[in-house]
């Protein structure tokens, strides 16, 4: 039986959200699964991923083979990271806590990455945002402008129909 680490699609139509289930590969996407180590929601920004890394790390180490997708989503996660230090560990290279450390900087590394992306997406949504309204408030001032020369210009006309001649040249009082 090969076993996978694969998404399985919930949400309705055009609004995608996933498990990330462990699952035997001949079983169908959305049927039967072993377990279920998390969530991914692809629609906010950033992607919202939910990960049990113990059972994750678990199920790697069992031989479960990932998808594309899911690994990239374990790596993002750190999970295929703390595998490769677990390696390292089972090979002697270094102790357990030493490895532990190191995933922790790394997560810490990490994690201020994440913030810095989300804080860059707020203040680029905002500034769009603000853009937007700058332009919102020309146009409606401008349609005003618009409204008020063509009021001013329909005044003339009806000045020009009722005394036969324009009032936009003054003349000079004859001497």
């Amino acid at each position: 039986m090969s076993v996978k680490i694969r998404l399985q699609r919930h949400g309705s139509k055009k609004r995608p959200f996933y498990f990330i289930v462990v699952a035997n590969s001949a079983a169908p996407r959305d049927g039967k699964f072993i377990e279920k180590l998390g969530t991914y929601n692809p629609l906010t920004v950033p992607a919202t991923v939910r990960v049990n890394r113990e059972r994750s790390l678990y199920w790697l180490q069992k031989g479960a083979q990932p998808t594309n997708t899911c690994r990239r989503i374990l790596s993002f996660k750190g999970v295929l990271y703390l595998k490769h230090l677990m390696r390292g560990v089972a090979l002697g290279l270094f102790d357990e806590k030493a490895a532990m450390d190191k995933f922790e900087k790394w997560n810490g590394e990490h994690e201020e990455l994440v913030a810095k992306r989300e804080e860059t997406h707020r203040k680029h949504k905002q500034e769009k945002r603000h853009a937007a309204n700058e332009e919102s408030v020309r146009l409606v001032e401008e349609k005003q402008a618009a409204k008020v020369a063509s009021a001013a210009a329909t005044e003339e006309t009806a000045e020009v129909e009722e005394g036969g001649e324009a009032p936009a040249a003054e003349e000079a009082p004859a001497e």
